[in-house]
């Protein structure tokens, strides 16, 4: 006999769904609660070391007689008080970022103004965090791979048409984009690179950042009775605009500017919707002389950035080394401007 099929069984993952959506409500709730009970308590301790002159041995006293009076409490160590203090001090009077910490968890908080050094750092990545919802372990992974100075250094070597288009593409791109998870051969072709990166695409679009969908590879583009072909293209939900990656596995060329920008003119005619913004196009180098591409973007009109990408972590201090170098030269510049 034919089992019958129950027609109501397929309704039943609506009530999973439900039950999810409330767990995780119940999650943020406990979190913004928890958060805003330790900038109370890091507040108050503020105000007892100005005021009053506390110092770690009443601190470590508290500790102890929150032990033993509030057992049940948990997280109330002499170092974690320390820390709240920390949150309160970094963020009190910041009406931009005090709402951020409270949509982070207590451990990610910790992560980021222990590894951050300046506050501008400390947005990025709590802005970043809060966007993407990345993991604890994720967080982590940014911070160690400095996408702050990678993202910073992008911004400052915006070339004007990208500067001027109606979106603000700042914190989108970066001038270096880290592929060690690709485990490639040196030397490798374009080919091995395309392929490695579409193997590992979901790693990709993590270090690519927030908002990018891949669209697809190799993807084709008629022009007359020509066909040619894009090597990855991918849509931005912010900028809500295509953007295409061209891959080069040798040293930078300004003849490489030329077929970046007919494809955007192919994009943009044969593409774009309606009500989509501009495409853009990211040369992705496998080595580039920064004059040399600052002297090729400098009359470029198309929407194009030059990146270079790196098969092994880059040590943080030299890329703030460079980020503290190239802020130092972009500001005599503007200096000199204005006299």
């Amino acid at each position: 006999m034919t089992k019958l099929i129950k027609p109501h069984l397929s309704d039943f993952p609506e009530v999973l769904t439900i039950i999810k959506d409330g767990r995780s409500r119940a999650f943020q709730a406990v979190n913004i609660a928890l958060i805003d009970t330790y900038w109370a308590v890091g507040g108050y301790l503020s105000r007892k070391v100005a005021e009053s002159g506390w110092g770690k041995g009443v601190v470590r006293e508290l500790a102890e007689w929150l032990l033993v009076n509030a057992p049940e409490a948990g997280g109330f160590s002499a170092s974690n008080l320390w820390r709240m203090m920390q949150l309160y001090d970094t963020y009190a009077g910041n009406e931009r970022l005090a709402p951020l910490v409270r949509a982070l968890s207590w451990s990610k908080n910790l992560l980021i103004l222990g590894q951050c050094k300046t506050l501008e750092e400390k947005e990025f990545y709590l802005l970043s965090s809060a966007r993407a919802n990345w993991s604890k372990q994720e967080l982590q992974s940014q911070i160690q791979r400095s996408s702050f100075e990678r993202t910073m250094l992008a911004d400052l070597k915006l070339a004007p048409p990208v500067r001027e288009l109606h979106q603000d593409v700042s914190g989108t791109f970066k001038d270096t984009y880290l592929l060690d998870f690709l485990n490639l051969p040196e030397p490798h072709l374009e080919a091995d690179l395309q392929a490695a990166l579409l193997h590992n695409l979901r790693k990709f679009l993590l270090e690519l950042g927030d908002g990018f969908a891949f669209v697809g590879e190799k993807v084709r583009i008629q022009v007359g009775n020509r066909d040619f072909e894009l090597d990855i293209l991918f849509y931005h939900r912010d900028l809500q605009c295509l953007v295409a990656f061209e891959l080069k596995t040798g040293q930078f060329e300004p003849s490489h500017l030329g077929q970046l920008s007919f494809y955007l003119e192919a994009l943009d005619r044969d593409r774009k919707r309606p009500h989509e913004n501009p495409s853009i196009g990211v040369l992705l180098c496998r080595r580039k002389d920064d004059e040399v591409v600052e002297y090729a973007l400098s009359r470029h009109l198309s929407p194009a950035l030059v990146a270079e990408y790196e098969t092994k972590m880059i040590p943080r201090q030299i890329l703030r080394e460079k980020l503290h170098e190239w802020r130092e030269m972009l500001e005599a510049h503007t200096r000199r401007e204005d006299k």
